[in-house]
């Protein structure tokens, strides 16, 4: 498939993302998983929950960047397997868990130049509040990028 450039092509790469986590999110391994990860947490604790897949996502999964040239996307079950990848698929897998717990999630391309998208992000939503889960960087949860000069918001 043939991605254009520009913000049109951005907002094709999201609509993929997009796609892939809506089938993450209906995966049998997927869901076992976000339960395995916040077993043992206090019962509607939903910001401990987020939390706690943030900081898998975060750590377990390494940042490596995409092919020289080609913007690849995986599907949630890929990157697990893989143990790695780069901003888009660490929000995939992180959108995926977190809806297969009935979360709400969005993303979120930015840039920090004018006419340029150089990232993407996770938000959640809780408590009627969106909230950034940035993964590629060893932040907390909650932490956003500063100087962001252009976005795009996706919801899910």
């Amino acid at each position: 498939m043939a991605i254009p450039d520009g913000t049109d092509g951005v907002r094709a790469t999201v609509r993929l993302m997009h796609d892939l986590i809506d089938q993450g999110k209906k995966s049998v391994r997927i869901r076992q998983l976000a339960v395995e990860i916040t077993r043992g947490l206090k019962q509607k604790d939903w910001v401990a929950e987020i939390s706690a897949i943030h900081s898998f996502v975060r750590d377990r999964i390494r940042y490596v960047r995409d092919i020289h040239g080609v913007e690849t996307l995986h599907t949630a079950e890929r990157i697990l397997d893989n143990a790695a990848g780069d901003c888009d698929d660490k929000t995939i897998l992180f959108c995926a868990l977190a809806e297969s717990l009935g979360y709400h999630t969005r993303i979120v391309a930015i840039g920090f130049r004018k006419g340029s998208f150089s990232h993407v992000y996770p938000e959640v939503l809780i408590n009627e509040h969106w909230i950034t889960a940035e993964t590629t960087e060893p932040v907390k949860f909650g932490w956003k990028p500063k100087n962001i000069v252009n976005s795009i918001i996706l919801e899910n």
